[in-house]
């Protein structure tokens, strides 16, 4: 590493919003010990990927990366790979990419500035570990934002870690372990933080948000969360939920969210099919009929909700009539979003192994097919919204125009309402909604008069 006082480090990001909120407690923790941030990795003096391992796909945009970053790696530069991959795959890593001078494990990233020393004291000019056993807690930090930084209007509020579910296509609790929910008050803490910097939209997240509280015994502890942080927050514009686990939702949560003006009409409630006998391969909860009175019970507490789900096509042992259950079940349920993805064998899941693999072909098809009915819905379910004036968050602007989400859409992963005027970015600007497009709306704001063609 350079001898200069004020070394500078280069973070890259891959993977979901979980990993983007350990990136950005590294970030604080570099910054405040004297660091210094550049997004340009040749003037770096540390090299820090956080790595994705949940797919095969994501493992190889990460090591591609790190081989990248290795290629380029000038002698006096360290490269040190981070997160879920590395905890995943751990030694292996190296064989892969030579030239990683350290790894350091999805738990321990609160360590990130001793390992750094570590690994600027290594005269053995060997890979440094810093991997500890899944089921350990790191350390928490209570503010991952520093006061000075530009302020954001929306920002990720990490509520747990870990994963319990028993999914048989997943990964995650393999190194990820266990789901372990983060102290209430820490969480406060950091929400209030985020308020003070002028963050409008909080978004709580995790591998299961409906699991919050059930590693210390509560079986319902995200609807009391919830109204935590409305006490602790009474300025926050709106809260957000994702990541709900079908089997964990309650009629206590749509009581909670129906109650409380700040807490967006959106769910992101991933049910991974819509066949029982599939979710019953799939493991994961699996009484359809339940889960459709629980939906019914949600929209009737919150009419104009929108909900966001995520299928697996092509999971070993669907059939034609399986995958035309999916079919049915998304055009009776409606969703306002929908990801669709091709199932992907992960070694060392019970998934891996199981008869009767679905051909790549075959996947490919029934993808296509779902995208397309749900593209139909999604613009039915769009137009729908013509004439409504809304709240929307300005997320940029030029070229006479900006663009902006409403509570219908969560950020990186749903549609735009692209708004027909320049506006301030990270303000709340009410809207009317003027046309629809299969993803996104069209608006221009409510004191701005109508072209009449």
């Amino acid at each position: 590493m350079s001898k200069q006082t004020h070394p500078r480090f280069y973070l890259l990001t891959l993977g979901c919003p979980k990993n983007l909120v350990d990136s950005e407690g590294m970030s604080e923790l570099l910054s405040t010990n004297g660091y210094r941030a550049t997004d340009d990795p040749d003037r770096a003096d540390v090299l820090i990927v956080n790595t994705c391992g949940f797919l095969e796909a994501a493992t190889d945009e990460s090591i591609g990366a790190l081989q990248e970053l290795a290629a380029a790696k000038r002698p006096a530069q360290m490269l040190v790979a981070a997160g879920c991959m590395v905890q995943r795959f751990g030694a292996d890593l190296i064989r892969q990419v030579p030239g990683l001078d350290g790894l350091i494990g999805t738990r321990s990233w609160p360590d990130i500035v001793p390992f750094l020393q570590k690994l600027r004291a290594n005269r053995r000019h060997e890979p440094i570990f810093h991997l500890p056993e899944t089921g350990e807690v790191p350390v928490e930090t209570v503010s991952l934002r520093r006061a000075g930084q530009r302020p954001r209007a929306s920002a990720y509020l990490k509520i747990g870690d870990g994963c319990s579910a028993p999914c048989a296509f997943c990964t995650i609790p393999s190194f990820k372990g266990p789901g372990r929910s983060r102290p209430r008050e820490l969480i406060l803490r950091e929400a209030q933080s985020l308020v003070a910097q002028g963050v409008q939209e909080i978004i709580l997240i995790a591998q299961d948000t409906t699991a919050y509280g059930r590693d210390w015994g509560e079986q319902n502890g995200l609807p009391d969360l919830i109204e935590d942080i409305l006490r602790a927050v009474p300025d926050l514009r709106w809260l957000r939920l994702m990541y709900a686990y079908p089997g964990h939702v309650s009629r206590r949560l749509i009581d909670v969210m129906a109650a409380h003006p700040q807490v967006c009409h959106y769910l992101d409630l991933p049910l991974q099919h819509g066949h029982p006998d599939t979710l019953q391969r799939m493991r994961r909860p699996h009484n359809v009929e339940k889960l459709l009175r629980w939906i019914e019970s949600f929209r009737e507490a919150m009419p104009d909700a929108a909900l966001r789900t995520t299928f697996i096509v092509g999971y070993p042992g669907e059939t034609e009539a399986e995958f035309q259950g999916l079919l049915n079940f998304m055009q009776a349920v409606q969703f306002d979003r929908v990801g669709v993805f091709t199932f992907s064998p992960e070694p060392g899941t019970p998934a891996y192994d199981l008869p009767d693999q679905v051909p790549d072909e075959v996947k490919q098809e029934r993808y296509q097919r779902a995208m397309e009915l749900q593209q139909s819905i999604s613009l039915a379910r769009n137009q729908s919204q013509t004439g409504r004036r809304l709240d929307v968050l300005v997320d940029g602007a030029g070229d006479g125009v900006s663009i902006a989400r409403s509570y219908r859409d969560a950020p990186e992963i749903d549609g735009f309402v692209v708004v027909e005027k320049e506006l301030p970015v990270g303000e709340m600007v009410p809207v009317l909604i003027t046309g629809a497009m299969a993803y996104d709306l069209m608006a221009v704001p409510t004191d701005q008069p109508l072209m009449v063609v």
